[in-house]
């Protein structure tokens, strides 16, 4: 199986397959209109394409007041992932299941590139009319175009922070520790 974030192409018609890291990276400041479509980024639209990519999942984040939109290959991953870690007989394990994967939306982009976000969603993230596209390597973040600074640490801060995780052990992709030998 892959990593998240990766997708398989065929070449030709042969059926020789190479693996296409999608990698959102950078902020790009855009506006949504009246009835709540968003035209997704020429950078990131690309980056959907070259991975073959025509579906999205969009969620509220867990932790933050921000909106994500995963390719439908990349959530499937992070879905299956929660579900490894959980007892299909633990209630508690069933509820978060459930409301993790029913709190989405399906989207497909139309031929302009745009796609909608609900009343409900925009609600929940504070969304108005100014967002912020906020590449977070295998997904892309929206903010409130109000809310996304104020969500950011300081300088200092986070210059101490990466400083820490950096000295740290390696994780693995799903984030569990690896031991160093």
């Amino acid at each position: 199986m892959g990593n998240c974030g990766e997708k398989y192409l065929p070449l030709q018609s042969n059926p020789i397959y190479i693996k296409v890291h999608m990698r959102f990276l950078g902020n790009i400041e855009a506006k949504i209109d009246t009835k709540g479509r968003a035209f997704l980024p020429a950078l990131f639209r690309k980056q959907l394409q070259t991975g073959g990519e025509e579906r999205l999942v969009m969620r509220k984040d867990v932790f933050q007041p921000c909106l994500v939109l995963y390719p439908e290959s990349v959530w499937n991953e992070q879905m299956d992932l929660l579900r490894r870690r959980l007892n299909r007989w633990n209630k508690q394990h069933q509820q978060v299941f459930r409301q993790f994967v029913s709190e989405v939306e399906i989207l497909t982009l139309d031929g302009n590139g745009r796609f909608l976000i609900p009343k409900r969603y925009q609600r929940m993230a504070g969304i108005e009319q100014d967002v912020k596209f906020v590449g977070m390597g295998d997904a892309i973040e929206i903010w409130s175009g109000q809310k996304a600074e104020q969500q950011r640490m300081a300088a200092e801060d986070f210059e101490i922070a990466l400083e820490e995780l950096m000295a740290g052990p390696e994780l693995e992709s799903d984030n569990s520790a690896i031991v160093n030998q």
